[in-house]
């Protein structure tokens, strides 16, 4: 008889019927500082401290417009339209996101593998990784819906099974990142607390959720303190630019009011040594389109 796995420890409890902070329990960089990489040792150490690493030009303009007309291309696409990885945006009814982009699209999956992309992402996880999630986000202007206030951590602890906080996104700028349009909101250091949130996961939760999060938001309590406590970075730059942040860092985005769209491609590094199990707080997984269950190297 083959017994099941040794189910790991809940070292973040969440979707209990009160809200608690939990101190973070793991290493934010997994990496020796001997191992070297992309990464300077100066950034390194600002991305162990605030959770997150920009870069001015990560592609080059010529890629951009590559990558944005393969977003049109999908975007137009009737048969993507209907595919059930795409999220469509409530008000306008334009697509919102397009999950699982790097199987839909041979354009997009040549980031997964990218070195100025992979390399970054084994540097701060300190082992060979596998793509937990892809996505790409599309907030055309006037009136596109903003992302509420969340840990991506923790739905990805709750409802697709990841134990530890050993993931890292990377988010790549596909339009210019205005002050104005919706942008990325960062509340630096937030990573160092885990926020777990109130209330129990209903079955599918993933189809209202995609649309509009409300479960697995934190308390205005505690993102008050935790404000108060880091502030709030807002991030620009231009196409081509990149942000990559810790899979618990406190984050959101307004909505876009302005004639000026915002897209960007966002894929997640998972560690293959924390693989996903069964989720912690959820009565089933997600589809694997959200929460990938083949945990196979990128490159192998």
């Amino acid at each position: 008889m083959t017994l099941a796995p040794e189910r790991s420890a809940d070292l973040y409890p969440t979707r209990t019927v009160e809200p608690v902070l939990t101190p973070r329990q793991d290493p934010v960089v997994w990496s020796s500082p001997a191992a070297g990489g992309p990464i300077v040792p100066t950034d390194l150490a600002a991305y162990e401290r605030d959770g997150f690493l920009t870069v001015d030009q990560l592609i080059t303009p010529d890629e951009v417009e590559r990558f944005r007309a393969e977003l049109e291309r999908l975007s137009a696409d009737p048969s993507v339209r209907a595919d059930e990885r795409s999220v469509i945006e409530p008000k306008s009814e334009e697509i919102r996101s397009i999950f699982e982009v790097h199987k839909l699209s041979e354009v997009f999956a040549s980031l997964v593998d990218d070195p100025r992309v992979l390399d970054r992402a084994r540097q701060i996880l300190g082992s060979e990784v596998y793509v937990h999630q892809s996505r790409v986000n599309v907030k055309p202007g006037f009136g596109a819906s903003g992302f509420y206030w969340h840990s991506d951590f923790e739905t990805w602890h709750a409802e697709d099974g990841l134990p530890r906080m050993r993931a890292v996104s990377i988010s790549i700028a596909l339009t210019e990142n205005l002050d104005t349009n919706g942008g990325l909101m960062i509340m630096p250091g937030s990573h160092k607390t885990f926020v777990g949130c109130a209330g129990e996961t209903p079955e599918d939760n993933y189809r209202q959720s995609l649309k509009r999060q409300e479960l697995g938001t934190p308390s205005p309590r505690a993102l008050r303190s935790l404000a108060d406590e880091h502030g709030i970075k807002l991030f620009t730059g231009k196409a081509g630019s990149a942000t990559m942040f810790d899979c618990n860092c406190m984050h959101g985005s307004g909505d876009n009011i302005t004639p000026y769209p915002r897209s960007n491609v966002f894929i997640v590094f998972n560690s293959v040594e924390n693989a996903a199990e069964e989720p912690f707080a959820a009565p089933g997984r997600r589809p694997e389109f959200i929460g990938a269950r083949d945990f196979t190297p990128v490159g192998a």
